[in-house]
């Protein structure tokens, strides 16, 4: 970072200079539902959700996407979750933890609601798998018609990623002094 912006980790407690990814731990559909729905409709861990309703069943997977910042050689990196058909769940949850699996495109449906826009669900997405077991990453499409899409392709301004960070970092200092109260 420039000057002397430094950021704390949440999970090591050390600062850095870089920003932290600004991440979700599930799916948006996951935190709507009730503690009870939750236990009796769905799976999570760090990288896969399934969500069985009665008369559906949902599937996503983390990914991450890196916004342009514009006149900054760093990006602002986002741990997203997409949807993704039961085949194509299957396809990569198939892959997973394979290091030289072929590189793989898939489509997906962005699954977080992004502050500062309005809601960014469904957001059409390109999924595109990496090599050495990296979450994949995704980038909308273009044609899609959204502030955030424009951002991503035009790229966003470094008072505006700061302030995103900085939204992150308080929405987390906030939690953490809720936990220990």
């Amino acid at each position: 970072m420039e000057g002397s912006t430094k950021y704390k980790c949440s999970i090591c407690g050390q600062e850095h200079d870089e920003w932290p990814a600004l991440a979700w731990d599930s799916p948006f559909q996951y935190n709507v539902l009730t503690l009870e729905d939750r236990q009796a409709l769905a799976a999570l861990d760090t990288d896969f959700c399934v969500i069985k309703h009665p008369n559906q069943t949902d599937h996503f997977i983390r990914a991450s996407l890196t916004q342009k910042v514009n006149g900054r050689c760093e990006g602002l990196n986002y741990g997203l979750w997409v949807s993704l058909s039961k085949e194509k769940f299957m396809d990569y949850a198939g892959k997973y933890g394979n290091e030289n699996a072929d590189i793989v495109h898939y489509f997906g449906w962005l699954c977080n609601e992004i502050p500062g826009y309005d809601s960014t669900l469904s957001i059409p997405m390109n999924v595109t798998t990496q090599k050495g077991n990296l979450r994949p990453s995704v980038e909308p499409h273009h044609d899609f018609d959204h502030p955030f899409v424009r951002d991503y392709y035009n790229g966003i301004e470094l008072a505006e990623a700061e302030r995103r960070v900085q939204e992150l970092l308080d929405v987390v200092s906030k939690r953490e002094s809720d936990d220990a109260e």
